[in-house]
């Protein structure tokens, strides 16, 4: 396998809980990265941490590490290996797939003990936006 780059984005993001018939916030849609997420049960958003959203559950203080890509199809295991040497740490993620990519959330306390845990396994960490 080679040696698979993950970028550190400095933000830091928050990952909200909504009823599914809730409205979504027009905020949301200015900021430069935000995931929604939207099943019969639930409505998901992350968005940074300095926007206020009025959520029935808020988990706040999550970094993100994307996977470099662009990932195709065909390509197996990615999300399974960085879960992996994560979970072997006893570090939990959020996880979010995009049709490029992947994007791994950690808790800002957890950061450290990841940026080891991928590093031990190989994994290049560069700051995101970074030509590295």
């Amino acid at each position: 396998m080679a040696r698979m780059t993950l970028a550190l984005h400095e933000q830091l993001y928050s990952i909200h809980s909504f009823a599914p018939d809730t409205p979504i916030d027009p905020i949301v849609f200015t900021q430069p990265m935000y995931f929604i997420g939207k099943t019969q049960d639930e409505l998901s958003i992350v968005t940074p941490s300095e926007i206020q959203l009025d959520s029935l559950e808020q988990e706040d203080d999550w970094r993100c590490f994307e996977v470099m890509g662009p990932l195709g199809f065909s390509m197996t295991g990615i999300l399974s290996r960085v879960s992996g040497a994560l979970s072997d740490a006893n570090i939990s993620i959020f996880a979010i797939s995009t049709f490029d990519t992947d994007y791994i959330l950690v808790k800002k306390e957890k950061l450290q003990d990841a940026i080891n845990a991928l590093s031990r396994k190989s994994y290049k960490i560069v700051e995101y936006g970074s030509d590295s």
